[in-house]
């Protein structure tokens, strides 16, 4: 073992070669990659929420397929686990459903309206004295009233 009395002067920056008595080699270098475009397109976003759609029905389809063969073992065995698992059955198969309602909402919050256009508002209501209304409008609300 070569003590650190006896190791040569080093001055590599690197202080885990220098500790294990190596040269350590030159920094690889890495290529910068492009970055990635995200396309944000209707098309494509309908797509996967069409995707999304008929993977959950068909999640629904299997799920009531399995609850109708196991509630079939669950009656024949009279076994209170086969019960429990068909209760855990029903239970997902709501989920299931359930999911299918929130993704028609989402998709219908995505797909209706652009999110940078402006809402429009109808009414209003200030609430304050009309000094403060008059400072807010500028100022010089009651001066345009003299004129006209």
């Amino acid at each position: 073992m070569v003590m650190e009395q006896d190791r040569p002067f080093n001055a590599h920056a690197d202080p885990i070669a220098n500790a294990l008595d190596l040269t350590p080699n030159s920094a690889p270098t890495i290529a910068a990659s492009k970055p990635v475009a995200v396309i944000k397109d209707d098309a494509h976003t309908e797509k996967d929420i069409q995707y999304a759609r008929e993977n959950l029905y068909h999640l629904a389809e299997r799920g009531r397929d399995a609850l109708d063969a196991i509630l079939d073992v669950a009656q024949q065995s009279q076994h209170p686990r086969a019960y429990e698992v068909v209760g855990q059955l029903i239970k997902t198969l709501t989920d299931t459903n359930e999911k299918i309602v929130d993704l028609q909402s989402k998709a219908k919050d995505i797909l209706s309206e652009p999110k940078d256009a402006a809402k429009k508002v109808t009414n209003n209501l200030f609430v304050g004295t009309n000094s403060e209304l008059t400072k807010l409008l500028g100022g010089n609300a009651r001066e345009q009233l003299k004129i006209k």
